[in-house]
């Protein structure tokens, strides 16, 4: 079972060894088991590594994400073919019926206003939360109202002032983009793992953004990462800010009744989505459950 997040963050040589990763590090040497590995995380623009460690992490499935010269979040590896039936899946993606994907994009609003709502709750931004309950009795078959955009100011404001926006250049949203690039990456690596295609959205179909699919189902996860911003009162987005963004893949989580590692709860939420979908029954999704 993958579960390990592997972050280089300095200068360093990746290769391959007896399904190893070899790293590299001036005088000193570690090795990796390949089939441990969740997510690589390359930090630094100063590592190489060899075609054929990056084709063995493609084949494991593995997550591979590049950062650019400010170590912000640039890249990813996505794999051609997922899984052995693949093109079956493509098929089956582009027969999804408008009205199913409607309900499913719905449902999935639905849970990110609530996450929401329980965080401003959290937070005792009581007047805030009411508003955002109201905007769920408001909300629409395939949010045709918009709920979920005016949902999204009251939530911002009401957790960093009236003057905050996703905008600006501020600690706190470096720190919600890289949280942000790290879910979507971990969405994604499920996506394709199961054969789909990430550019062909529910609701999201910006025809320069490739991670379309992607982009739709992390939405009821954005407030896991609102939660760790908020509670770490951000002041200076640093290393540690970015280590706790990602151990948030290691959390201890809730889904389905079960208790799971958040990595492998983005799986089995991926997957009860795409049951919805070729089964034309919404009821078949289940959420990862908010704890606060």
């Amino acid at each position: 079972m993958s579960w390990r997040t592997i972050i280089i963050s300095s200068r360093a040589k990746l290769d391959f060894k007896m399904n190893y990763m070899i790293v590299r590090k001036d005088f000193e040497t570690t090795k990796v088991y390949i089939d441990e590995i969740y997510m690589l995380i390359i930090e630094s623009t100063a590592v190489s590594f060899t075609a054929v460690l990056l084709n063995e992490l493609i084949k494991a499935k593995v997550k591979i994400v590049f950062c650019d010269e400010k170590r912000n979040p640039l890249s990813e590896v996505v794999s051609l073919y997922g899984c052995h039936n693949s093109s079956k899946r493509c098929r089956e993606q582009v027969g999804w019926k408008d009205e199913t994907q409607a309900q499913v994009w719905t449902e999935i609003v639905r849970k990110k206003i609530r996450n929401q709502a329980d965080l401003l709750q959290y937070q005792e931004l009581y007047d805030s939360c009411d508003l955002l309950h109201q905007y769920l009795a408001e909300l629409t078959i395939n949010d045709e109202t918009c709920r979920e955009g005016h949902a999204a100011k009251v939530y911002f404001n009401a957790l960093f002032g009236q003057s905050f926006s996703r905008d600006q250049e501020t600690p706190i949203n470096a720190a919600l983009n890289y949280g942000y690039a790290i879910l979507l990456s971990a969405v994604n690596r499920e996506i394709t793992a199961m054969g789909y295609i990430t550019q062909l959205g529910l609701n999201h179909c910006n025809q320069f953004n490739p991670y379309n699919l992607g982009s739709d189902l992390m939405e009821p996860l954005r407030g896991f990462v609102d939660e760790i911003v908020v509670k770490s009162d951000v002041k200076v987005f640093d290393k540690e800010m970015k280590l706790s963004l990602v151990s948030l893949l290691s959390k201890d989580v809730r889904f389905n009744d079960t208790e799971q590692v958040f990595s492998a709860a983005i799986k089995l939420y991926c997957r009860t989505v795409f049951d919805a979908l070729r089964e034309d029954d919404v009821s078949a999704i289940r959420f990862i459950e908010y704890e606060l």
